[in-house]
C-alpha cells in the first residue's frame, strides 16, 4: 500500500496559549490544553452516506445481474436448514460491560499531540507504519477515554483490559473535521508500557474511493472499511431520513478467496462465498409482510437496493450495526428473523461497473399541471444520478405570464431531486406556458396552465324558522360559493304557494358578500300547508321548504 504519513497539522502558539499550557502542566492536568474533543457515537461528517456517492458501499445494485451460482451459495449458507437473519447489534448485554454492536468515536480539533503510535501484529498491512524499518509512528487519534472507560471498544470493556484472545475488539474513530476514518482491530492498551497494541489498523480518507491494495487486510478481514456498512440508529430512526442509502456489513461462517471490492482473503472453503460478495434481498419480498415496523422496513428496503457485503467470517447472515442503548431488540430480533438466506440472491461476483458520468438533468415535472390563478404548484427537478459534493444548482425560468419560479433550485449533495414552488396570480382568461429548468447544458420543460377563477355560483337557500304560523314571517338566506363580483349578483326567487308564502321577485347579493337575506311573508291559512321557496342563478336552482300552520 502507498505508505501514508499523517500530514502534520500546523499550529501557532501565541503567548496566551503557551501560558495556558504551562498552567495546565503546573496544575498536573491529565488532559493537555490542546487535547482533541472525543464523543462516542457523535454526529458524523456531512453529507451522508459516508464516502462519495459512487463508493461501493453506496451503489444502487437493484438492477445488477444475479450470479450464475447464486442458488448454490445460498444453499451453502442454509447448511441443510433455514438460516435466518440476525441483528448483530443492540445495547448493553446485561453482564459487566458487555455490549452488542460496534461503538464508534468522533473526534474534532485533532492536533499532532493527539496522535498515537500503535504496535501491530500484522504491521506489513497496516497504516501508521514506516514499512522499511517496520516502525510505528504517531498516527491514530485515539480518544484517551478509550483507555480506561467502557463502551469505546467493541465488546464494551475498556481498552486497558486485554481480551484479544477471545474478542475482535475493534476501535473505530472518525475525524469529523477532515472526514477521515481510522479503524483498529484487536486493540489493547498496555498500562505498564503506556502503549497501544492491535492486530491491524487502516486509514480511510472518506473524501475519496481509495481501496486497499490487493492482498492487504484492514481492520476487517475483507480489507474494507467497517463503519460505512453498519446499521446505525440515527439513520434508521430519524423520521427525516426516508431511506438508508448504503449497503450493510454481513458475516458468513466460511469464505473462499475474495472479489472486488474486497482486497483480502480469510479462507478457502469450497462452495463458500468470497470476501466482498454482495447479496441482495429479492425484489419479490414484500417487506411490509415481514415486519409492521416502518423503521425495520427501511432497513429491509436498503437491503433490496444496496444489498449486504460479505466482510468477515462469523455467524451466517449476521448483520452488523452500532452499539446504541436506544435499540430495542424486542423489535429488531423478530423482524430480522422473518428474513432467511433464501430471501436473498447473490449478485454477480466481482461486479464493478464503470463509474457513471457526472449527473445531468433528467426530468422536470409540475404538479398539478393545471391550477386556478392564485394557487401554487410544486415543481420537481430530477438528475440522472446523485448530485456532486457541492450540490447541483438548477436554473429555473417561467414562460407563463401568470406563474413565477425562483431563479434556481439546488439539489443537495448525493440527492437526486429537489422541489420548488411555482406561484401564480389571478387571471381573467386562461394562461398557458412552460416552466423550464437548465443544468449542465441539459434543458427540460413542463407545461403549466393557469385558469381564471370560477365565477360565484348559488350554493344554498335556507329558511329560519322553517315552520311558522300563518300571518308570521320567515327569513330566507341565499348563499354563494364565493363573494359576489362588482355590481353584485341578482338571485331570482319564487314560491309555489305565491298567495300563502310571498317572496320578492329577486334579491341582490352585494359586491364582496357571499350571502344575503330576504323576507318570506305568510297569510293565515285554514289548514296547514307546505310551501317550496326556490332561488335561481345562472341555471342553478336551490330550494327550501317552509311549513305554514293554522292559527
Amino acid at each position: 500500500m502507498i505508505r501514508r504519513y499523517f500530514r502534520f497539522l500546523a499550529r501557532r502558539a501565541p503567548a496566551l496559549v503557551a501560558l495556558l499550557t504551562l498552567f495546565s502542566f503546573l496544575s498536573i492536568s491529565i488532559v493537555p490544553a490542546w487535547a482533541m474533543n472525543s464523543v462516542r457515537g457523535d454526529s458524523l461528517p456531512q453529507p451522508l452516506p459516508l464516502f462519495p456517492a459512487d463508493n461501493w458501499w453506496n451503489l444502487d445494485i437493484s438492477n445488477w445481474p444475479v450470479d450464475g451460482n447464486s442458488s448454490s451459495y445460498v444453499a451453502f449458507i442454509n447448511n441443510g436448514g433455514t438460516r435466518r437473519l440476525h441483528p448483530d447489534f443492540g445495547g448493553n448485554a446485561g453482564s459487566g460491560f458487555s455490549i452488542y454492536g460496534m461503538p464508534y468515536a468522533v473526534v474534532t480539533g485533532v492536533t499532532n499531540a493527539d496522535l498515537k503510535a500503535v504496535q501491530f501484529q500484522y504491521s506489513s498491512e497496516s497504516d501508521g507504519i514506516d514499512h522499511p524499518t517496520n516502525t510505528s509512528f504517531p498516527f491514530y487519534p485515539i480518544p484517551p477515554e478509550a483507555i480506561s472507560q467502557p463502551y469505546w471498544v467493541e465488546g464494551g470493556d475498556p481498552g486497558n483490559v486485554d481480551l484479544r484472545s477471545s474478542q475482535d475488539r475493534h476501535l473505530l474513530i472518525v475525524d469529523r473535521d477532515r472526514n477521515y476514518l481510522y479503524e483498529l482491530y484487536n486493540v489493547f492498551y498496555n498500562t505498564t508500557q503506556g502503549k497501544w497494541f492491535a492486530g491491524s489498523g487502516a486509514f480511510f480518507d472518506m473524501n475519496t474511493n481509495n481501496r486497499r491494495p490487493d492482498t492487504w487486510t484492514s481492520a476487517d478481514a475483507a480489507g474494507l472499511a467497517i463503519l460505512p456498512g453498519l446499521v446505525r440508529y440515527d439513520e434508521v430512526n430519524d423520521p427525516t431520513v426516508s431511506e438508508i442509502r448504503h449497503a450493510f456489513r454481513v458475516t458468513v461462517r466460511s469464505t473462499n478467496g475474495y472479489v472486488y471490492p474486497a482486497s483480502h482473503r480469510a479462507g478457502s472453503t469450497s462452495g463458500a462465498l468470497p470476501m466482498g460478495a454482495r447479496l441482495r434481498l429479492k425484489a419479490s419480498v414484500d417487506v411490509t409482510q415481514r415486519t409492521s415496523d416502518p423503521n425495520m422496513q427501511k432497513i429491509f428496503r436498503a437491503m433490496q437496493k444496496y444489498g449486504v457485503i460479505v466482510a468477515d467470517n462469523g455467524s451466517d447472515m449476521y448483520i452488523t450495526g452500532t452499539y446504541d442503548t436506544r435499540w430495542n431488540n424486542d423489535i429488531l430480533n423478530p423482524a430480522f428473523s422473518n428474513l432467511t438466506a433464501s430471501d436473498f440472491e447473490v449478485i454477480q461476483l466481482g461486479s464493478n461497473p464503470p463509474p457513471a458520468g457526472p449527473a445531468v438533468l433528467n426530468s422536470l415535472s409540475v404538479t398539478p399541471s393545471s391550477v386556478t390563478g392564485g394557487q401554487s404548484a410544486t415543481g420537481t427537478v430530477s438528475l440522472t444520478g446523485p448530485a456532486p459534493a457541492n450540490g447541483a444548482v438548477v436554473t429555473l425560468s417561467s414562460a407563463n405570464p401568470a406563474a413565477t419560479v425562483p431563479s434556481s433550485v439546488t439539489v443537495q449533495a448525493n440527492a437526486t431531486s429537489a422541489n420548488f414552488t411555482v406561484s401564480t396570480t389571478a387571471v381573467g382568461s386562461t394562461a398557458v406556458g412552460n416552466i423550464t429548468a437548465v443544468y449542465s447544458g441539459v434543458t427540460k420543460s413542463a407545461t403549466l396552465t393557469v385558469n381564471p377563477a370560477a365565477p360565484a355560483a348559488l350554493s344554498a337557500v335556507t329558511l329560519s324558522p322553517t315552520t311558522v304560523v300563518g300571518g308570521s314571517n320567515s327569513v330566507g338566506t341565499v348563499t354563494l360559493t364565493k363573494a359576489a363580483p362588482t355590481g353584485g349578483l341578482v338571485v331570482t326567487l319564487t314560491s309555489n304557494k305565491p298567495t300563502k308564502a310571498i317572496v320578492p321577485a329577486s334579491v341582490t347579493v352585494p359586491a364582496g358578500a357571499s350571502s344575503t337575506t330576504f323576507n318570506v311573508a305568510t297569510t293565515t291559512v285554514n289548514k296547514g300547508l307546505s310551501a317550496s321557496i326556490s332561488a335561481s342563478y345562472t341555471g342553478v336552482t336551490k330550494g327550501a321548504t317552509l311549513r305554514v300552520l293554522r292559527r
